[in-house]
């Protein structure tokens, strides 16, 4: 169990009070995760997550992934989180961390393209954040296709996720759209929230 890596999360937390999920037990994945959490917090905004080395790495994405090539979108490096996040799906209670509803907009599983596309000088995941460059092919319920995660140069460095040119970009999705639905539990946020003390739904991401 990372216990460092999730010492920002857990400091952040009162588990008495929120059912996030502690993260005691990481599940064994086959293959890295990807989940993308539509979060109205403060301010609605996407939570773009990547299972590296035991936890989700995570980055806060205000107006969410774009499949359009020519979209720049900021995100926002976070604390990591657990790799059971992937699968919550609740209302934050009031007076908690980042307080509001969650829901499961995507997930499913990625490649590292840099360790397929460069053998010469593969980089593993780790490699690559610490390099500030990634290129991940995801494979999930409504995004498809290779997008670049890349922190960029100057005095002012940002995260920047971008949709790769591909057989998969420019397709339509719900992003924004009141009407949009749970890739885990088919709700919409708005079912989320009156059903927020509901059991939890799971469902196979592969």
């Amino acid at each position: 169990m990372p216990d460092d890596k999730l010492k920002k999360y857990h400091e952040k937390r009162d588990f008495a009070h929120t059912n996030e999920p502690i993260g005691q037990q990481p599940p064994a994945s086959d293959q890295p995760l990807f989940v993308i959490q539509q979060h109205h917090a403060r301010t609605l905004h996407y939570d773009f997550r990547l299972e590296v080395d035991g936890v989700l790495k995570s980055w806060a994405i205000p107006k969410g992934p774009s499949t359009n090539p020519q979209d720049k979108r900021l995100a926002v490096p976070t604390e990591d989180h657990p790799l059971e996040y992937a699968q919550f799906e609740g209302v934050i209670p009031p007076g908690q961390y980042g307080a509001g509803p969650v829901m499961v907009w995507d997930i499913g599983t990625y490649r590292n393209l840099r360790d397929e596309n460069d053998p010469d000088q593969p980089a593993t995941m780790t490699d690559a954040l610490q390099q500030g460059r990634l290129q991940i092919y995801l494979q999930g319920h409504k995004l498809q296709g290779a997008f670049a995660l890349f922190q960029t140069k100057g005095p002012d460095p940002r995260w920047l996720l971008v949709k790769m040119k591909d057989d998969h970009a420019n397709t339509p999705t719900d992003i924004g759209q009141p009407d949009a639905t749970s890739a885990l539990t088919s709700r919409t946020i708005q079912q989320i929230q009156q059903q927020s003390t509901g059991p939890k739904t799971q469902r196979n991401t592969t």
